[in-house]
């Protein structure tokens, strides 16, 4: 009987039958079929051919021989799609077994109403409040956030004494984009007084690792900082664009002596808007008193306390599909696109209304509970309270941030 062949592009648009994951289970069974059938001119088993199947040539010319009949009528692309995508979503899913979590934070209490003295917020903390508020630095690394990063500065502006920004002609992956904010910067008017801008050239290293030139971005930013005119026990707060400390949080911090050095930041997580909330376990935002020749711009874990319900992160936070096509690109995670059918405008839209992963992964999670509650789609959240000020007062402007407002612009 001859077999089935299956025909499809592993670039085809979700939906279709040509799609990784039904060519897929297509192929399994038809490589089960396959293995089934007899092979052709079969013949009786005498004790030669015995002994000849017992040699090691053999055997490989049979090995390759039953492979080669297996693989007859697939689709090389078929293979290739298996190859990718199923070994990279079994890594993740088998992830508590071969990695351990890291050690659990020291989570801080966090109190805060807008009706408390901050001499009673500075003691329920186990603080002093002090006579005047330290000086607080808000640097970020900037690719084309312009939305979040006004949404942010807003938040922040009443307790920040200077803005710091830097950008970039290179993004992570060394692809050449422009200067977003410096088109822009009149928008910021309100923060010019206290901006301290700057940018980088790229490097522009075809294949090197992104976080590479990530962190040579980084080590510029601290130059900036210094320029800005830093000084000891000022605060600086680091932290991406998206991720946005409360300005109550930043406000205390200022004010109450006996605070921790390092602190991070545990932000509720947000996915594309403030309708998709995820959990709240982002931390890497983080505040430093800051110390001269030591402190030194990071986003990775650097101390064990972490200060409860301190802000948002809203990632993928975009108005136009054009954006989110140009983030999945350009950051260091690029690797995640494994098919070029992920940046279709359509698919794009779709799994944002869903409340999917835009490259179809599994959650990142060290237990399997953790991985198997996550499944699916993220549900939608009809709460619009305890949000970014300025987005509600500005909401003919940022509707597509706010519940049940999905749908993106096109540009």
């Amino acid at each position: 009987m001859p077999s089935r062949r299956i025909d499809g592009e592993i670039d085809g648009f979700p939906g279709n039958e040509s799609t990784p994951e039904s060519l897929g289970s297509h192929a399994a069974r038809h490589v089960r079929r396959e293995e089934k059938m007899p092979a052709e001119n079969s013949r009786p088993r005498t004790a030669l051919a015995s002994r000849e199947d017992d040699a090691p040539t053999s055997k490989a010319v049979m090995a390759m021989s039953r492979l080669k009949c297996a693989l007859r009528g697939f689709d090389f692309r078929v293979i290739l799609a298996l190859l990718i995508g199923v070994p990279l979503k079994v890594t993740y899913f088998l992830r508590p077994i071969w990695e351990s979590p890291p050690e659990p934070f020291k989570i801080i209490p966090h109190y805060y109403n807008e009706n408390v003295t901050m001499e009673n917020l500075c003691k329920l903390h186990g603080w002093k409040v002090r006579e005047t508020p330290r000086r607080v630095f808000d640097a970020v690394l900037f690719s084309n956030e312009l939305d979040i990063l006004e949404l942010r500065w807003n938040e922040l502006s009443p307790y920040v004494s200077e803005f710091v920004l830097l950008e970039s002609n290179s993004t992570f992956t060394g692809v050449i984009k422009p200067l977003y904010f410096k088109e822009n910067r009149d928008r910021f008017r309100f923060a010019e007084s206290r901006l301290t801008y700057g940018t980088y050239g790229g490097r522009f290293m075809k294949g090197e690792n992104p976080f590479v030139e990530e962190s040579f971005q980084r080590v510029a930013l601290d130059q900036l900082i210094r320029i800005a005119r830093i000084e000891d026990d000022d605060i600086l707060i680091m932290s991406d664009v998206d991720e946005i400390p409360s300005g109550h949080t930043i406000n205390l911090l200022r004010w109450c002596d006996d605070t921790p050095k390092i602190l991070h930041l545990q932000l509720r997580n947000y996915l594309y808007s403030f309708e998709f909330f995820l959990d709240d376990k982002s931390w890497r935002a983080s505040i430093h008193r800051y110390v001269s020749g030591k402190t030194r711009y990071a986003h990775f874990r650097q101390t064990d306390e972490l200060l409860a319900d301190s802000g948002w992160h809203c990632s993928f936070c975009f108005r136009h599909i054009s954006d989110f096509a140009f983030k999945m690109k350009a950051y260091s995670h690029v690797d995640r696109i494994r098919f070029k059918y992920f940046l279709n405008p359509e698919r794009i839209q779709d799994v944002i209304c869903r409340g999917a992963d835009l490259f179809d992964m599994l959650p990142e999670e060290y237990t399997f509970q953790e991985i198997i509650a996550k499944l699916g789609n993220i549900p939608s959240t009809f709460s619009a309270v305890h949000l970014p000020s300025y987005l509600l007062q500005n909401v003919d402007r940022y509707r597509y941030l706010l519940p049940g407002n999905c749908r993106r612009e096109s540009g």
